[in-house]
């Protein structure tokens, strides 16, 4: 299976102009099956999401998990998680998370046709680095109490660093994967965007997708990861 995780900047491109279709292309030449999305949303007033749902749906076969708590949201604080109809969704959550500004994660359970269950976390975290401690600290202990299933946490982490603190809370228990700088699109040098693991999920493929498309969509490249689950009981 492939997992990409997107900031898409509310469908901004570096030309500043909001072109939704631009970022589908970019999905469309990566053809994950899971995307976790950062910034999905405007940020203010009804918190509209900015892609177009029916092109989504009919064209590229993605539905959205059911996190938002807005009418017109796509995701819940910007976040947001799509998926194809070979998983089907089990059970959706939303985690409160320590911030300065409006964050939080997205926790969305997963099974597929094969009766194989994973769970993924989506997330945006703070610009500041004590508060970004803070929430790596409340998704661990969101973890705990959670199913011991393959895990995945994505997402944007706003850390500059390979190994950055937040990245360190993680890095005793699960496996932290910066598949490469991915900020800012123009002269990528920041590894902002990142995959955390559990031992369980048996990666085989990480890399940050730069194409004529994704070098102009947003100022963030997506960055995805292939892997494989273990086999169902």
């Amino acid at each position: 299976m492939r997992i990409v995780s997107y900031n898409i900047r509310k469908s901004v491109g570096l030309d500043w102009k909001r072109k939704p279709e631009r970022i589908l292309a970019v999905l469309e030449e990566m053809q994950p099956d899971i995307v976790v999305g950062q910034e999905v949303d405007k940020r203010l007033g009804s918190r509209q999401g900015t892609l177009p749902l029916g092109m989504l749906t009919s064209d590229l076969k993605y539905r959205f998990a059911d996190v938002a708590t807005r009418v017109k949201s796509h995701g819940w604080h910007g976040n947001a998680i799509l998926f194809r109809p070979d998983v089907v969704v089990t059970e959706v959550e939303r985690i409160e998370l320590p911030s300065l500004e409006p964050r939080g994660a997205v926790s969305v359970f997963f099974e597929t046709a094969s009766g194989q269950k994973f769970h993924v976390v989506g997330v945006h975290l703070a610009l500041h680095r004590i508060m970004r401690v803070k929430q790596a600290l409340a998704i661990l202990k969101y973890l705990k109490r959670c199913p011991r299933i393959p895990t995945i946490i994505a997402g944007d982490f706003n850390e500059w660093r390979k190994l950055g603190a937040a990245s360190r809370i993680f890095a005793p228990t699960l496996d932290v994967i910066t598949p490469g700088p991915s900020f800012h699109t123009s002269l990528p040098t920041a590894p902002l965007d990142r995959f955390v693991v559990t031992s369980d999920v048996q990666v085989t493929n990480t890399g940050v997708h730069r194409s004529e498309l994704s070098n102009r969509a947003s100022d963030h490249l997506p960055i995805f990861m292939d892997f494989d689950l273990p086999k169902a009981e």
